[in-house]
């Protein structure tokens, strides 16, 4: 209080008295004697608790002592303890040895008769009495270890091992137990049909040992016996075994069918064994096996599924060989369809037991991809080998001395069309057996084989032409025209077979045949204008006698050439009906336009030049009448006079009019007239055409020469040129100066 008011008084700045100043300072002495006093006070209660503690110490100390006295006293009691806890341990191990005499006793007949019992497959009996047995063998155990939280030293390894010795007999029967067991459970299928007792007995005690796993397993977890030791050999877990020896029954039981002649030829009746094997279990797993087991074995779920994993392991080994295109189209058969089938797995009663998408299946999607492509090149190899046999069989049949055979169109053909097409529809329709995409490249790969074939095949049409040339002098081969049109006609049915091939084809995956191959047409249409070329050829070679004696002066008298060459004419187009169309009449039109350039030709050669208006009214007069008689004898042929916007006879008739014009000065008219008919007509060919008339003056050349190569319309749409097949011969130079001798 005092402190306070002298801090309160300093604070206001009062001023002090005198004897306000004492009251201060007694204050504060006031202040400092508290402070001392109760610094004391806590020192003097300090010192206090100290000799408290001091005293309770000393009493601890004491007690101590007599503690330790007391132990010391009681050590030899102890001893006395010690030894007889080792009299209670020895006591306890003799009181269960002479309780267990009689059955110790009985130990060995018990395991002979066990034995017996196993050998005769009393399964039931036999495991009755091993169980005794092991009952017998746990209570010893359990007798010397001695009782649950006990103090005594329990069972030595010495004693264990005594006990495993004396015992030993148990463990070979449940070895001997388990061999006979999985040996009937493994031979289930078979004792289905004849006694399922053994089959019956084994699923009890393989029910009965999996409670007993359970029952120590649970016994192991349990707080209480957290400590006690599983018996030997436990857990067996035998239901899990069970099943094990069902999958390994199906693998050695479905290797056994037919698998020593499995690779090769007999790969389709090892498949076909195969699926009426496995059909035949199941129908003996679901009406006899599955009434043997619990509910919860699923039995015929655990057999499809041993089946599946088993067929996935022996065709992923079978797709590995080296097969042929009959065994891979087998393989592939059966994995796709068969398998699936209603036949097989495809059952509804089946469906519902197993997931086959679950399983997965059984060839993975790469590895029929590759049987497929080897499928493919399988097949690429024997198509190849019969086109190249085929057609050495037609170079064959070109050789003969008779014509080829007639179709019952009336048509020229031989065996190679027929064979190639046969055997590409027959290979395309197996392939859609297996699948769209399957029957796609084979079609593929047999157009491109096609290909190769026709290429082959036209080197052998000009070589057959190279051939006859050579020989014709002799006439070696008198049906050479015959086998000409016969190829022509085969190129026509192939035509057809490829189109309908090229129709089939729809879109699949990417891969090495990734577009539909126009090659074969291609090639089929080289083939066909080579073997025309070949016939048109052979007409001209016959021809060419008479096209020598056109327009000379034999003919201009005589006349009878034209005839000739249309008694040619009509032989070839006889054999020109042997063919299909549209090359029938190809061949009639190619024939009239060949008749036509070859007669404008042999004009252009200015075999005959005019010397009078008599001579140029002849031979104009001539023409005329062959034109006509060509054009009537084509017609009589059923050959239209019309080829792409041109009429080749027409042709010789402008010809001829303008031979017959009268006044040279009206030349240039008609030639104009022509030029609009025949645009492709040179200044070359009216150059020999005015030297043919024989009377036109230099000035009209001239002009109509002019007029020509001012002129030059462009070919309309649909034209077929003619002028540009007729080379005009180069005149020779006539010598400027006279030819007389040097003097």
């Amino acid at each position: 209080m005092g402190l306070r008011c002298l801090l309160s008084s300093r604070a206001s700045g009062e001023t002090w008295t005198i004897q306000e100043k004492r009251e201060s300072t007694n204050c504060v002495d006031s202040f400092k004697v508290k402070v001392v006093q109760s610094y004391l006070e806590g020192v003097d209660w300090g010192l206090g608790q100290l000799r408290e503690a001091r005293a309770e110490l000393r009493e601890v100390s004491h007690d101590m002592h007599k503690v330790n006295l007391e132990s010391r006293k009681n050590s030899e009691e102890v001893t006395t303890l010690e030894t007889l806890r080792e009299v209670s341990v020895n006591h306890r191990q003799l009181f269960a040895a002479v309780s267990n005499l009689p059955r110790l006793y009985k130990v060995r007949s018990m395991v002979l008769e066990t034995e017996r019992l196993v050998e005769s497959r009393r399964l039931l009996e036999a495991h009755a009495r091993l169980m005794e047995l092991e009952r017998w063998q746990d209570e010893v155990l359990l007798q010397l270890q001695g009782p649950r939280g006990s103090s005594g030293t329990g069972l030595t390894s010495e004693d264990e091992e005594l006990v495993r010795n004396y015992f030993s007999g148990v463990g070979c029967l449940v070895d001997a137990l388990a061999k006979e067991l999985w040996a009937v459970v493994g031979s289930g299928l078979t004792l289905s049909h004849q006694n399922p007792t053994p089959f019956v007995s084994a699923v009890r005690i393989v029910e009965r040992e999996e409670a007993l796993d359970q029952i120590f397993l649970e016994e192991r977890r349990s707080t209480l016996g957290h400590n006690t030791p599983m018996p030997p050999g436990r857990p067996r877990c035998w239901r899990d075994r069970f099943f094990k020896v069902i999958e390994e029954a199906v693998s050695a039981r479905f290797r056994s069918v037919s698998y020593l002649h499995t690779q090769g030829p007999g790969l389709a009746s090892h498949l076909s064994a195969l699926q009426h094997c496995i059909m035949g279990d199941l129908s003996t797993v679901r009406h006899f096996l599955e009434q043997c087991v619990p509910t919860h074995y699923h039995l015929t779920r655990a057999y499809l599924r041993s089946c599946h994993q088993f067929l996935q392991t022996h065709l992923g080994l079978v797709s590995g060989w080296e097969l042929e295109g009959g065994e891979i189209f087998a393989v592939l058969n059966w994995v796709l369809h068969i398998y699936n089938s209603s036949e097989m797995m495809g059952e509804p009663a089946l469906v519902a037991e197993l997931d086959i998408e679950d399983m997965g299946p059984l060839i993975s999607q790469e590895g029929l991809e590759q049987l497929q492509n080897k499928y493919v090149q399988k097949v690429r190899k024997s198509v190849s080998e019969w086109m190249h046999k085929a057609l050495e069989v037609e170079l064959t049949d070109w050789q003969r001395d008779q014509e080829p055979d007639i179709d019952h169109e009336g048509c020229y053909h031989t065996s190679l069309p027929t064979i190639i097409a046969q055997m590409l529809e027959e290979n395309a329709r197996v392939a859609l057996m297996i699948s769209e995409a399957l029957r796609d490249q084979t079609i593929q790969m047999g157009l491109y084989e096609m290909e190769n074939l026709l290429s082959r095949f036209r080197d052998a049409i000009i070589e057959f032409g190279k051939e006859h040339r050579r020989d014709q002098t002799i006439n070696s081969n008198k049906f050479y025209l015959h086998y000409l049109l016969a190829c022509i006609s085969n190129c026509i049915i192939l035509k057809t077979s490829t189109e309908s091939l090229q129709q089939q084809l729809c879109s699949f995956p990417s891969n090495r045949y990734s577009r539909i191959p126009l090659g074969p047409l291609a090639a089929l249409d080289r083939a066909v204008r080579k073997a025309c070329r070949l016939v048109m050829d052979h007409l001209l070679f016959e021809l060419q006698p008479h096209l020598q004696e056109l327009l000379s002066r034999a003919w201009l008298d005589q006349g009878d050439v034209t005839s000739n060459m249309c008694g040619v004419l009509e032989r070839h187009c006889e054999l020109y009906n042997r063919v299909r169309q549209p090359c029938r009449q190809r061949l009639k039109e190619e024939c009239q336009w060949l008749t036509v350039v070859e007669y404008v030709r042999a004009l252009m050669q200015k075999r005959l030049v005019c010397k009078s208006n008599d001579e140029r009214n002849q031979l104009a007069q001539r023409m005329s009448q062959d034109a006509q008689q060509l054009r009537d004898h084509l017609q009589s042929m059923e050959i239209d006079g019309t080829i792409g916007e041109v009429n080749p006879t027409a042709l010789i008739l402008a010809l001829a009019d303008i031979i017959n014009v009268k006044d040279p000065v009206m030349l240039i008219l008609e030639i104009s007239g022509l030029v609009a008919k025949y645009p492709d007509i040179n200044e070359e060919h009216v150059s020999a055409l005015l030297d043919v008339r024989g009377d036109v003056p230099k000035d009209v050349r001239k002009s109509i020469l002019d007029f020509l190569e001012q002129s030059t319309p462009p070919l309309p749409p649909g034209y077929r040129p003619i002028f540009t097949e007729i080379l005009v011969p180069s005149s020779s130079m006539h010598f400027c100066l006279p030819t007389a001798k040097c003097t």
